[in-house]
């Protein structure tokens, strides 16, 4: 191919409706994918969530095991000391000493009846946390699944298309060498901004390709004479003659 700096007006168009013609193969390459590849992006960030959903609920439960056996030794510590003060009642002296020590173990037993409190209320916490656990871990099961079918089918058609689509990016690669960076910028920013990925199309029957308006005969004439640069006054894309595709598919033959 001419350089960028010898390539004449009909060759940028015949260059770059050949790149057209190329990144729309990878477009349908592409496209069988579907919305699988953000699928299995879905699935993984998913997955990845109730990972971290899962070992927070792990921790917390550690952490309510933790308070458990506190409040198991605080009642231990408080029949220790209820049977101290319990000794020490058989040995006073006077009543006003009996009546202190009664109401350190009267102090100590509210402490058991707190402490027993809170035991029923981390064990009711703990019994729902780790039923969250279990629904949380069938659900991460089912996601995986999930994720090895998807991920299953994509490998396949990747599989299926990778050498087509190395073909196609390759030969992309080579025509985009040969047009110079200010229109190769412009195509792209084109094909960007269309949802069906074509920013070059052929006048045909009087009308632009891609968004089918009227194409008044004096810009028809323009575009049939090659030597301009042609754009859709309508949607903005570039405007080749429909004769140029039997010229392009007569050289590739």
């Amino acid at each position: 191919m001419a350089s960028k700096t010898e390539i004449t007006v009909e060759e940028k168009l015949k260059a770059l409706y050949e790149l057209q013609q190329v990144d729309s193969e990878i477009d349908k390459i592409r496209t069988l994918r579907g919305e699988l590849p953000l699928e299995v992006q879905d699935l993984e960030d998913e997955i990845e969530g109730l990972q971290t959903r899962i070992n927070n609920f792990d921790q917390e439960i550690k952490d309510l095991q933790g308070m458990i056996q506190e409040k198991k030794n605080a009642i231990k510590e408080s029949e220790a000391l209820i049977k101290k003060y319990e000794d020490q009642q058989m040995k006073v002296r006077n009543s006003r000493e009996f009546d202190s020590i009664s109401k350190e173990i009267e102090y100590q037993q509210l402490e058991i009846q707190l402490s027993e409190k809170r035991i029923k209320e981390y064990t009711q916490q703990l019994s729902d946390k780790k039923l969250i656990i279990e629904d949380s871990k069938a659900i991460l099961d089912d996601k995986k699944s999930d994720l090895d079918l998807k991920k299953g089918e994509l490998d396949e058609i990747i599989n299926d298309t990778k050498k087509d689509e190395e073909k196609y990016l390759k030969k992309s690669e080579k025509i985009e060498k040969v047009i110079e960076d200010r229109l190769l910028n412009a195509y792209k920013r084109i094909r960007k901004n269309m949802r069906n990925g074509l920013a070059v199309v052929p006048v045909l029957r009087d009308a632009c390709g891609g968004c089918f308006a009227k194409i008044p005969p004096q810009k028809q004439l323009d575009v049939a004479s090659r030597k301009k640069i042609i754009v859709c006054e309508h949607c903005g894309r570039i405007l080749v003659d429909e004769h140029i595709l039997d010229k392009v598919e007569t050289e590739k033959k």
